[in-house]
């Protein structure tokens, strides 16, 4: 049995002064984190377990009675389905547009630089903008999608007035804005797959379908899990197109839980249940990322 030599006081000093260097480099940014992360979920948490108006000098403890109420209540059911339906449709579309697009992008035709600009430009604009544009696209008397009906003998209908086509008009809108940037992340990973596997798949006799459903799509699983965590949470988080659009209406079509959260603390004065809401978006987050590192990661290739 061999004794452990002491450690010698130089490399004792050395290694305090290597944890005090690491402490002074990471406390800001731990501070930092705390405060503006951590700190603001705990008070979301203590509010909702209270009925608050802004105008109260302190918020009345009322325990699980905003949870209850809410996860009780058809509306807030409602809001969940709404939600449910943008996030799939939203981030599905995107990733199917995307990656085609990509595809398109990466054979380098005459134009391509421009046009992959264009269609990046929409990600990089304040959404309030582009949703004054498409409001005026969609106006029924004056808009643009009015030609386009008009050429199949067909009225264009009241897309933001009507409970039918609200959400649907809405979920263009966030696609046409979003695809641009999943296009772009899709063109740098196919831009970084190695041409000697390609190759090796054209010279077996893949053709291009089968080169992309078997080759590359494998390939640019990390980059799909990527985007597929990203989009989800931006989808969750959807709410300046809605606000400007439609303000969750016509009789609650386009209210999804980020736009529920604002009308129930800004519109209604409801802290409490406001609260209770960010809470369910937040596990529902949580459960929805935790899910997808346990099950879908498994089928990422490195």
């Amino acid at each position: 049995m061999t004794l452990r030599a002491p450690e010698r006081p130089a490399r004792r000093a050395r290694r305090r002064r290597g944890y005090a260097l690491f402490a002074l480099f990471a406390f800001p940014n731990l501070a930092l984190i705390a405060v503006f992360a951590y700190w603001p979920i705990l008070a979301n948490l203590y509010l909702s377990l209270t009925s608050w108006d802004f105008i109260s000098p302190e918020p009345l403890y009322v325990g699980l009675t905003n949870y209850t109420s809410m996860l009780a209540s058809p509306s807030f059911h409602k809001v969940l389905w709404v939600s449910v339906v943008w996030v799939v449709v939203v981030v599905g579309i995107s990733l199917v547009l995307g990656v085609l697009l990509a595809l398109l992008f990466s054979r380098k035709l005459p134009g391509t630089s421009a046009v992959t600009g264009i269609v990046f430009t929409p990600h990089v604009v304040s959404g309030a903008a582009i949703a004054v544009v498409w409001l005026f696209i969609f106006d029924p008397n004056y808009g643009l999608a009015r030609v386009v009906f008009e050429a199949f003998g067909a009225d264009s209908p009241d897309w933001t007035t009507d409970a039918d086509w609200a959400l649907p008009a809405l979920l263009i809108v966030s696609i046409w804005k979003g695809v641009g940037f999943v296009s772009i992340v899709y063109l740098a990973g196919i831009q970084g797959l190695p041409t000697d596997v390609l190759e090796a798949a054209r010279l077996d006799g893949a053709g291009p379908v089968q080169t992309f459903l078997r080759v590359m799509l494998p390939l640019l699983s990390p980059t799909t899990f990527f985007l597929v965590i990203t989009q989800t949470i931006g989808a969750f988080q959807a709410f300046d197109i809605i606000a400007v659009m439609t303000s969750g209406g016509p009789a609650s079509a386009t209210t999804t839980l980020s736009w529920f959260i604002y009308e129930q603390a800004f519109l209604r004065s409801n802290v409490g249940l406001s609260a209770a809401a960010g809470t369910v978006m937040f596990v529902l987050l949580m459960l929805i990322t935790a899910l997808q590192f346990r099950f879908v990661e498994k089928r990422v290739h490195y």
